[in-house]
């Protein structure tokens, strides 16, 4: 009979653990969300301004469009600041969300680019 709570008492610490790591993970899209994809918007938005040619006229329509692919998915907002260094390694290691980066590309990882 002991083993059984014992049992019991440890799949209710396990899920309890895992309850905290979904709500971190969460609050991690939160922050992109709220964060970077303001930062994207504006970095696209003045990158397709500035290039601007007959070749590529990059008009108004063109850079919702871009701004609707790169932010449609939160991975593509993720990769886009790495690429384009709006954040930086550190900056994982800072807000503490190596693990919650790692999971996010796994977890959408058909939508990147």
């Amino acid at each position: 009979m002991e083993i059984l709570v014992v049992i019991a008492a440890g799949l209710l610490v396990w899920m309890a653990w895992q309850l905290y790591r979904a709500k971190q993970f969460t609050q991690f899209k939160q922050l992109i969300e709220t964060e970077l994809k303001p930062q994207i918007v504006d970095y696209l938005t003045t990158e397709l301004i500035k290039n601007r040619s007959e070749l590529f006229p990059n008009s108004d329509c063109h850079i919702q469009a871009s701004i609707d692919y790169w932010c449609r998915y939160k991975v593509r907002i993720l990769q886009l600041a790495l690429e384009k260094e709006i954040i930086t390694k550190q900056w994982f290691i800072e807000t503490g969300n190596t693990r919650n980066c790692q999971h996010l590309f796994h977890v959408e990882q058909q939508f990147m680019h």
